[in-house]
């Protein structure tokens, strides 16, 4: 699948993504500016912090109670869009995926 991230920047990085892929180890794999992993994705910090666009919110799902609690600690401010890309995962409904990397 494609995805593409909104840099803070107005630039724009797009990757092929296996399915099966996070989204934060698919942006540490194509050094996406401000997606750091630290955690490697185990949900134990928030700095693959992204907000999803808002016509892909629906097909990415909502964040369960621990991933919430997460985004709290994010050092972007957290909106209703926001995700830890650590727990979207690539597949086919999700091809041609947007995300927007937040400003620091």
């Amino acid at each position: 699948m494609k995805v593409t991230w909104k840099l803070p920047d107005g630039g724009e990085k797009t990757a092929e993504v296996e399915t099966g892929t996070s989204m934060m180890q698919a942006a540490v794999d194509n050094n996406v500016p401000g997606i750091i992993g630290e955690c490697g994705g185990t949900l134990s910090c928030a700095t693959c912090h992204v907000y999803v666009d808002e016509a892909w919110l629906d097909r990415t799902g909502a964040a369960d109670d621990f991933e919430d609690a997460m985004l709290d600690v994010a050092e972007a401010e957290r909106r209703a869009s926001s995700r830890l890309s650590c727990q979207i995962e690539a597949d086919d409904d999700l091809d041609g995926l947007v995300l927007i990397v937040p400003q620091p």
